[in-house]
């Protein structure tokens, strides 16, 4: 019999969170108490935001069900691990969508996680390698959620950072947003040394680790972390303008388009067209239109036409093809 009423409800809500109906004397004869006690206990979990259903009948039958708010959950150490690996590889690779929340979640599951487990998932990561389709640099996971926990908690963060030329330098901070452009995480921090607010490359830093300092966050310029990486990049990178005709529709060639080089508008039934600018190096971009799969046409500028050229020329002599130079 379980007297220690906090343990009771947590055993409780992890029979709950089973998806099936707990007729009232399972529940009673689980949890060694009266079926007035589970009664009591299902209305204590319901002041807590938990949305217990009963059903009446001889028996009567209890389930936990949809509710407007998203309440905590109770998992076992099976589903703990399975969870944890899963955000890892969300958060490792930038998935549009998932990235940031899967770092989010993850650094809220791993400060709670005991270290058996902790273990179990870093075993599982190390032996498996994914299949992913990202564009950017695969970032350590451990980099991630140190952080993220940094960010949430207000405390500096010291790092080793090196520079596009290669420079290594050390860093401390007092960090404010992660944000992910869907092929790469930066970090928008405040750089203590140099006075100024700065972003990071998270795949150029190394041996994160937080200082433990508290600090007031500062008001951004821009108000947005987004934002602000935006116009640091603009401001780092020289960007033109481009546009490219593909033979495909419009919703066909959005579908394998990265977001970050923008949506295309449709020409006709069969073609449809992307005009944009961007600050990545032109063989990038014609690295990422090769990748569609669907017949297309630079119009502008004439370094990307140039780029779809050579970059179209190395793969013919890659393949034991041969080419004429044009």
């Amino acid at each position: 019999m379980t007297t220690d009423t906090p343990a009771r409800l947590l055993t409780l809500l992890s029979l709950l969170q089973t998806p099936r109906e707990w007729p009232g004397g399972e529940l009673a004869d689980r949890l060694g108490v009266s079926r007035r006690t589970v009664r009591r206990d299902i209305d204590r979990l319901r002041e807590l935001g938990y949305p217990v259903q009963a059903t009446k009948g001889a028996d009567g039958g209890y389930r936990l069900v949809a509710g407007k708010a998203m309440p905590p959950l109770v998992l076992d150490d099976e589903e703990a691990v399975a969870i944890a690996v899963g955000l890892r590889a969300g958060a490792g690779h930038a998935v549009e969508g998932l990235d940031e929340a899967s770092v989010r979640a993850l650094a809220k599951l791993e400060q709670v996680l005991p270290g058996r487990l902790r273990h179990r998932v870093t075993t599982l990561q190390a032996a498996t390698t994914p299949l992913t389709s990202g564009d950017g640099p695969s970032i350590a996971p451990e980099t991630l959620t140190v952080m993220a926990s940094a960010v949430a908690g207000h405390e500096r963060l010291r790092f080793a950072y090196r520079a596009a030329d290669g420079t290594e330098s050390r860093r401390l901070t007092e960090p404010y947003r992660l944000v992910s452009t869907g092929r790469r995480w930066y970090l928008v921090a405040y750089d203590i040394d140099r006075d100024d607010w700065r972003t990071f490359r998270v795949d150029r830093v190394s041996e994160p680790f937080a200082t433990g300092a508290r600090f007031m966050p500062r008001e951004l310029p821009t108000g947005s972390a987004a934002e602000y990486l935006r116009q640091s990049m603009q401001r780092h990178q020289e960007s033109y303008d481009f546009e490219v005709e593909f033979a495909a529709p419009a919703d066909v060639v959005a579908a394998r388009l990265p977001r970050w080089l923008g949506t295309p508008e449709p020409l006709d039934e069969s073609s449809s067209r992307l005009r944009g600018s961007v600050g990545d190096a032109v063989q990038w971009v014609a690295f990422r239109l090769a990748m569609l799969e669907c017949d297309f046409t630079v119009r502008r500028p004439e370094e990307l036409v140039t780029a779809v050229r050579e970059l179209g020329a190395r793969l013919s002599r890659a393949a034991g093809g041969t080419t004429d130079g044009a």
